[in-house]
């Protein structure tokens, strides 16, 4: 049988931006090792297939797959597949509800008259801080000094709200620029707690990156070895999480725009909001818009 697929540029407003995602539909009967293989294929950062849900009253249920593993929860995928969804759909929703592997999965759609331009999820679990990880072992992990990581906000700390990852500030613009993965401290720190991949950000944001109010990079495994994501909405709305439970404030909504993939010639931009009450996250959402760029079909060997 011939499968449709459409490839999608997630978290930019232009072609060539932000992160690639493809998109299997109608994905039914294809099993587990051959999602994986077609991932591979594609060799994007993360490929979603998209299945009939389970529970009638959900959209979808949608299963993420890197080049390498299958994930629980991932940002881009949800955000780029409800902006396909939606853009293909014959009646128009404002929210679609995705069944995956860390819980379910609400993402709005926004439209501007008439067309789906971005979408927003909401994270499917509440934040988890786990283990905290020391800066010279951050460091080594991103080729910097110990003093380039900063800690007077946070130590360096695997986070999640869904897929964890190691979270960690560094001091400036520059050294972000400057980071690169090193494979031998990546394999003697990681995995920890379920973390595989490390996040980086900084506050050193140049007016000529606004609005930028957070810069970010993420390197993680991937196929060929240690790889930069352009784009990383679990990783973005995990830190905001902790930045929120870090803000004193009891109550109030925190917004950030965060920016990644400037370093690599795909520039993102993710914005993020925080809900608190009594002192505890109420919500956590990461959005931002999209561009189609191609679509097509494929048939495995062997199917009708």
């Amino acid at each position: 049988m011939q499968r449709r697929y459409i490839t999608v540029d997630v978290f930019t407003d232009r072609a060539f931006g932000g992160n690639q995602l493809a998109v299997v539909l109608d994905a039914g009967g294809l099993t587990t090792q051959q999602m994986q293989a077609i991932a591979t294929e594609f060799n994007y950062s993360e490929t979603t297939f998209v299945l009939p849900p389970r529970d009638k009253a959900n959209d979808a249920e949608v299963r993420i797959f890197t080049p390498v593993r299958e994930l629980p929860f991932a940002g881009h995928p949800n955000v780029g597949t409800a902006f396909v969804l939606a853009g293909i759909a014959k009646e128009p929703k404002p929210r679609l509800l995705f069944e995956e592997k860390a819980g379910l999965v609400p993402v709005d759609i926004v439209r501007e008259q008439g067309r789906v331009i971005s979408a927003e999820l909401t994270a499917p679990q509440q934040l988890a801080r786990l283990a905290q990880l020391s800066a010279a072992d951050v460091a080594a992990c991103i080729s910097l000094a110990a003093d380039d990581i900063k800690i007077d906000h946070h130590a360096p700390q695997v986070v999640g709200v869904g897929t964890p990852f190691v979270v960690a500030e560094v001091g400036s613009r520059e050294a972000v620029r400057r980071a690169k993965p090193d494979a031998a401290a990546f394999g003697r720190m990681l995995p920890r707690d379920g973390a595989f991949s490390v996040y980086f950000y900084t506050r050193d944001v140049p007016a000529a990156e606004a609005p930028c109010e957070r810069q970010a990079r993420m390197f993680f495994p991937g196929a060929s070895g240690l790889i930069e994501d352009p784009a990383t909405g679990s990783a973005t709305v995990a830190a905001a999480a902790l930045f929120a439970d870090l803000d004193p404030r009891p109550d109030g909504e925190l917004k950030l725009t965060i920016g990644q993939g400037f370093d690599m010639g795909r520039p993102s931009m993710l914005l993020t909001r925080v809900h608190k009450q009594d002192g505890k996250i109420v919500s956590a959402h990461v959005g931002g818009q999209c561009v189609q760029m191609m679509e097509g079909t494929f048939r495995l060997a062997g199917e009708g």
